[in-house]
């Protein structure tokens, strides 16, 4: 039997091989579909090797004693990989069998970070709920808003609070930001759009810097700024020190961030014209806005909870200081210590309490990074799709005021230059 290719004539398939194809028997009934998933044996495969992991570590632990409590977790994780994968082995080829291993191993780690993460944050809200129990509803004297200025270790957990704490916490990053961003960035850029020999010594710098303990910066700080300038504890001196520790968190994160901009995006924004800087500045930095988000989240995180650089260079007070740049002021890591090392068990609980404001700060501030910056490249919000039409609006309305004014220029000459023009001579056809 021979195709026929949607009725053509054979005159038009001149040349063409004909292919003979046999036709398929009808099916007798439809094809079992693909299924996307796990089967029954892999989904009960985990669970089942948990439980079982879970009970041989409770029976060489607790009821045998063969070895301690605190060996019980690691036991039961050996015992876990180890069933997991003769579970999987026997229904699946070698291949499966070690991927399934590396994929129990890489989840395992993740649940361990998050567990890890989770009885810290825990253990932190459970042992400050008696503030957070009793918290005085009144603002106008709370845990939140008020110092401990006139609050002794011996008061009730329901006087005195961590305002000041708070402010000198907010005011310190805010500099210490102000002073690291525009350094950490031009840094970044330095190193990957100028490079040269002087570059390479600096990301080793850099990199050294980034293992520099806080007490060393503290230490820099009070004597190159402390004691030959300002003579005084403050809290301008406590961010130049958690400014030396951001530093180098942010143009390392930054420069990897640079480095993964593709050259192509570069030489492309070269070959329409557009300068060095105008790359970096409209092609370079917008490409790598979420990374350095990333970048800044990082240096935050690492210097908002220092606590020996303030102490060394902001000193302690319980009193509200709203001026840096003159006297004592405290953070909310350095109050958190101070409270949490007191015998007094109220002074403890203000202490975790602390610990624990300063948590949901942080989460605060990570939310608000990635909602003003964290936008991936090339996607646009709301607000800038309509500042961008409006832009566009205005450049149309330039563009056509001056064709207009350039289209009457062109009239004005063209009539000058047609009644300026030199009359021909006239040929008299009178003959005398």
């Amino acid at each position: 039997m021979t195709i026929d290719i949607g009725g053509v004539p054979d005159h038009t398939l001149a040349g063409l091989p004909r292919t003979e194809v046999p036709l398929l028997p009808p099916l007798e009934r439809e094809p079992e579909r693909v299924r996307i998933g796990f089967s029954l044996d892999q989904r009960l495969s985990a669970p089942g090797a948990i439980a079982a992991a879970v009970a041989l570590g409770l029976l060489v632990g607790p009821v045998l004693g063969i070895v301690g409590i605190g060996w019980v977790p690691l036991v039961s994780f050996v015992w876990f990989i180890g069933l997991f994968v003769v579970l999987v082995g026997l229904h699946e080829n070698g291949p499966t069998v070690k991927d399934r291993f590396w994929a129990a191993l890489l989840w395992s780690a993740g649940g361990v970070v998050v567990t890890i993460l989770a009885m810290v944050i825990g253990y932190v809200l459970i042992q400050g709920w008696g503030v957070f129990k009793n918290l005085n509803w009144d603002w106008s004297h709370n845990f939140f808003t008020t110092d401990m200025g006139v609050t002794s270790p011996l008061d009730p957990i329901t006087k005195g609070g961590i305002f000041h704490a708070f402010v000198g916490t907010m005011e310190q990053i805010t500099i210490a930001l102000v002073l690291t961003v525009p350094l950490g960035i031009a840094t970044a850029i330095f190193l990957n759009e100028i490079g040269g020999r002087y570059a390479r010594v600096v990301r080793t710098i850099v990199e050294a810097m980034t293992a520099l303990p806080s007490v060393i910066a503290g230490l820099f700080i009070y004597a190159a700024v402390i004691l030959l300038f300002t003579k005084q504890f403050d809290g301008f001196a406590a961010s130049l020190a958690i400014t030396v520790l951001m530093l180098p968190i942010m143009i390392r994160s930054a420069d990897v961030v640079m480095q993964l901009v593709p050259g192509n995006l570069r030489e492309a924004g070269l070959a329409l014209g557009a300068g060095q800087w105008s790359v970096v500045r409209q092609v370079v930095l917008p490409t790598a806005r979420s990374g350095l988000m990333t970048a800044i989240i990082l240096a935050t995180a690492h210097g908002i909870g220092e606590t020996a650089p303030v102490l060394l260079t902001a000193g302690f007070t319980g009193n509200l200081n709203w001026n840096p740049f003159s006297g004592p002021q405290v953070s909310l890591p350095l109050a958190a210590l101070e409270f949490a090392k007191a015998p007094q068990k109220t002074m403890q609980d203000r202490g975790y309490a602390t610990a624990a404001t300063l948590l949901l700060l942080v989460l605060v501030l990570f939310v608000l990074a990635r909602v003003v910056g964290g936008q991936p490249a090339g996607q646009v919000s709301e607000r800038q799709r309509r500042r961008r039409a409006a832009r566009s609006l205005r450049d149309r309305a330039r563009i056509e005021a001056n064709y207009l004014e350039i289209s009457r220029q062109l009239a004005e000459m063209a009539a000058a230059e047609s009644t300026t023009a030199d009359p021909r001579p006239s040929i008299s056809g009178d003959a005398s």
